[in-house]
C-alpha cells in the first residue's frame, strides 16, 4: 500500500545502501518518489538494496549525486563531513539540489561545503533502531524523526518525513549534540544494563526471556510516570540489600572476567538513582549516606 505522497515525485539518491538507508529509501519509494540508484559495495549493502530496493542499481557516489534531485546521505556520523567536503572540493554539489543527512547529532551546519555551492540542506534522524530488513519500513510507521532545517526548508523535511510514515518534530540546530546525546543515554545504554543483567542471569540457568514482565513494566512506567514508580533498593533506602549486591557482583566479576563489567555499572547508576531519590526526597540524607558508604 502505497503511503500518502506529500512532496510530488522526487528522483532520489542514496549514500549508502546500509540499513537505515535502504530502509528510508524503501519507505521514499514507496510513497511514490524515484531511486535512482544506491552506493552499495559491501556484500551485505548489496544484499539490503536487492532485498529492499530491488531493481534500483548501484552506483558511484559522483554519479549519484550528478542524476538526483534529492540526495539522502545515511552515513556513519564520523564519515559525514568527508563526503561533504570531498565532493564539494570536486564541485559535485549543484544548485537547489536538495542534500538530507541523517546523523542525529548534526544539523544542517555540517552540510556548509555543499550549501556554499547553492545545494539545500535538511536534518532527519529516525528515533528508532534499524535491522536491515524489510521489518524497518513497517516500523518507521508513526515513527519520530528530528527535522532541522532553516524555516524555509521545514515544510519540506517535515512533508519527506510524512512520505515515509513518520511524525516529524522540529529540533533546533543547537539543540542537536543534546538531542542525540539524550536518545544514546536512554536506548543504547538500556540495552547495555539489559544485556549485563542477561549474563548474570545465564550464569544460574536463566534467560532474558525471565526479565519481559519486568522490563516492559519498567519501560512503560518510566515513559508514562518518569521517577514516580522507580522501584528497588535504593529508592527503598535499603543499604544492606545494595551493599550485598555490590559484594555479591564484585565476587562473580572476579570469579569470570566476562561479568567484571558489572559491578562498576551497578555502583554508578546505583548512585546516580540514589541522587534522584534525594532530590525527590524518597529518601532522607541519612538513608542517602548509608547507601553512599556502600557503593
Amino acid at each position: 500500500m502505497l503511503m500518502e505522497n506529500k512532496t510530488g515525485r522526487l528522483g532520489v539518491g542514496i549514500i549508502s545502501a546500509g540499513k537505515v538507508g535502504a530502509a528510508l529509501g524503501a519507505a521514499l519509494r514507496g510513497a511514490g518518489h524515484q531511486i535512482i540508484g544506491a552506493y552499495a559495495t559491501s556484500e551485505a549493502s548489496i544484499d539490503r538494496l536487492e532485498t529492499l530496493l530491488p531493481g534500483v542499481p548501484a552506483l558511484d557516489v559522483r554519479t549519484i549525486v550528478e542524476r538526483s534531485e534529492v540526495v539522502l546521505l545515511a552515513v556513519p556520523d564520523d564519515e559525514l563531513a568527508g563526503i561533504i567536503s570531498g565532493l564539494a572540493k570536486s564541485g559535485s554539489w549543484h544548485s537547489g539540489q536538495l542534500l538530507i543527512h541523517v546523523a542525529g547529532r548534526f544539523g544542517t551546519q555540517i552540510l556548509a561545503p555543499a550549501l556554499a555551492q547553492g545545494a539545500l540542506g535538511i536534518a532527519i534522524h529516525p528515533a528508532m533502531t534499524f535491522t536491515g530488513t524489510t521489518l524497518d519500513v513497517t516500523r518507521l510507521r508513526g515513527c519520530p524523526f528530528a527535522v532541522t532545517a532553516p524555516r524555509m526548508l521545514q515544510p519540506i523535511g517535515l512533508a519527506l518525513v510524512g512520505d515515509m510514515g513518520g511524525e516529524g518534530f522540529i529540533v533546533a540546530e543547537g539543540d542537536r549534540p543534546l538531542y542525540h546525546a539524550a536518545l544514546a543515554h536512554g536506548a543504547n545504554h538500556v540495552v547495555t544494563v539489559i544485556a549485563q543483567a542477561t549474563r548474570l542471569l545465564n550464569s544460574i540457568g536463566l534467560d532474558a526471556e525471565y526479565m519481559r514482565p519486568l522490563l516492559t513494566a519498567a519501560v512503560e512506567g518510566a515513559i508514562s510516570s518518569g521517577e514516580a514508580l522507580q522501584t528497588g533498593p535504593v529508592v527503598r533506602g535499603d543499604a544492606g540489600t545494595v551493599a550485598e549486591h555490590i559484594v555479591t557482583l564484585t565476587t562473580v566479576g572476579e570469579e569470570d572476567p566476562e561479568l567484571a563489567d558489572v559491578a562498576p555499572a551497578y555502583r554508578a547508576l546505583a548512585h546516580a538513582t540514589a541522587e534522584r531519590a534525594l532530590a525527590r526526597r524518597v529518601i532522607t540524607q541519612d538513608a542517602f549516606d548509608a547507601i553512599e558508604s556502600k557503593l
